[in-house]
């Protein structure tokens, strides 16, 4: 019985260690282009998703709510000490709804500009120090495109959502408050697109890193290709730079 249990635990240990082995022999292989190109779409998208569901659910992140445009802080102190607590926090909480509903309308558009974009620099943009490196790529790469898609949403949903009718009120008073450096715009559609773009990039940037440096953030096949070949790859250039 004792030789049975030792053999079973002997054969678990050795399971073990081929899946590891399995798991660094597979990393080392070099994956095509292609390869490199799919797993980077693939990690642009899960870092897409987690923005989505960060956007559905914005209580508790500062990233996903409405703030100000401009000193914020301020702002709100000075609008609050003029007794509009009610309506600052009514402007915030109706903003904040728009920006998750409009995200969610939008879902395809952001999808389709990962599934459409192309990595002519797969390979650099893979293998490098940099965390973020895919995700500013597809920023600087998409950016101009998404506002001009998402704009017209934002729009749509500040209307559905009669936000714009008490944000006007709040700039007819913040904006005839005496020694004003900066008045209030009127209208926000600009605003809250860039707010909302530029959160979805942090939070996909936070992913990549993750993906980047965790094994258990890849779920995908290729990604787990790719980046553990891109992990391996930086480990071989820092050892021969150290030589």
């Amino acid at each position: 019985m004792k030789r049975f249990i030792l053999s079973l635990l002997l054969g678990f240990t050795i399971f073990l260690s081929s899946c590891e082995t399995f798991k660094k022999v597979a990393s080392l292989i070099s994956p095509s282009e292609f390869e490199m190109v799919t797993g980077l779409k693939d990690a642009l998208t899960q870092g897409l998703f987690s923005s989505f569901d960060a956007f559905a659910d914005p209580n508790g992140n500062p990233l996903v709510r409405f703030v100000f445009p401009g000193d914020a802080t301020k702002i709100e102190k000075t609008l609050k000490d003029l007794g509009l607590d009610k309506m600052v926090n009514s402007v915030t909480a109706k903003y904040t709804h728009v920006m998750s509903s409009a995200v969610s309308a939008a879902k395809p558009i952001f999808l389709n500009s990962v599934k459409n974009m192309s990595i002519k620099d797969a390979a650099k943009i893979l293998i490098t120090d940099n965390p973020h490196a895919a995700t500013e790529y597809f920023k600087t790469s998409m950016s101009p495109e998404l506002m001009v898609a998402f704009r017209p949403i934002v729009d749509s949903t500040i209307k559905t959502e009669s936000a714009a009718t008490e944000w006007n009120n709040i700039v007819n008073v913040y904006n005839k408050i005496p020694f004003i450096s900066k008045p209030l715009e009127s209208n926000l559609t600009d605003f809250i697109s860039a707010r909302v773009i530029d959160g979805m990039f942090l939070m996909v940037g936070n992913e990549e890193e993750n993906i980047r440096t965790k094994y258990e953030f890849r779920k995908t096949d290729m990604m787990k290709k790719v980046f553990g070949y891109a992990e391996e790859e930086l480990k071989r250039r820092a050892s021969q730079s150290a030589k």
